[in-house]
């Protein structure tokens, strides 16, 4: 399975912010986008660069792609999808994303991160409406109830995780007892909801040429 393997921080600091790749380094001082912020390799400190309307268009996408941990094709199948619903489609896109199982599992706290909710998915730690689902990109729809497993629940790391998670609360379209690991996925979420720093017309329009 195709993966995307440059390293986390490298990823945050080419968009030039935090994408929350890195589970509780992200909320510390040790973030590297604090450190040095601006773009890595030898010509990133570079001032003066400016993009083209296609380049900025190709950064968000790429920037959107690197925050849900997906790949050019799922994407892309993802903008079709939204394209194809009623409404607007940089909305619909967002809310498929934050619709995908392994996104929902990281709201709710099941990994540090979205790379790590997403091997908690995988290794079968996770069940839908009481069913074993290990495939990430299983879409929820409002109201599936998501849960961890017995195994998957006393593991450290897990608890941790649900924990943090807690510290920092959870958004409004998710029902969560840290407890049991089990929630609800209530709604898909408004944009108002969502990250302001996120630009999907962008996105659109790069789809659009």
């Amino acid at each position: 399975m195709a993966r995307n393997l440059d390293p986390k921080c490298r990823q945050c600091r080419r968009e030039g912010e935090k994408l929350f790749l890195k589970a509780e380094k992200c909320f510390t001082d040790k973030c590297p986008v604090e450190r040095r912020a601006y773009a890595p390799g030898q010509h990133g400190q570079k001032s003066g660069q400016r993009l083209s309307g296609y380049g900025t268009q190709l950064r968000e996408k790429q920037k959107v792609r690197r925050i849900y941990g997906v790949l050019e094709r799922q994407f892309r199948k993802s903008f079709a999808e939204a394209n194809r619903r009623k409404g607007q489609t940089g909305e619909n896109l967002l809310q498929l994303l934050e619709g995908r199982l392994d996104a929902v599992a990281y709201r709710m706290g099941f990994g540090g991160s979205r790379a790590e909710s997403r091997q908690v998915v995988r290794h079968n730690g996770v069940l839908v409406n009481g069913r074993r689902v290990n495939i990430p990109s299983y879409t929820l729809r409002p109201g599936d109830v998501v849960q961890l497993t017995d195994t998957a629940r006393v593991q450290l790391r897990t608890k941790a995780a649900l924990e943090a998670a807690e510290s920092r609360g959870f958004p409004e379209w998710i029902e969560m007892d840290v407890k049991t690991g089990k929630g609800v996925f209530k709604a898909y979420p408004q944009r108002s909801e969502l990250p302001a720093s996120i630009h999907e017309g962008l996105i659109v329009e790069l789809y659009s040429r």
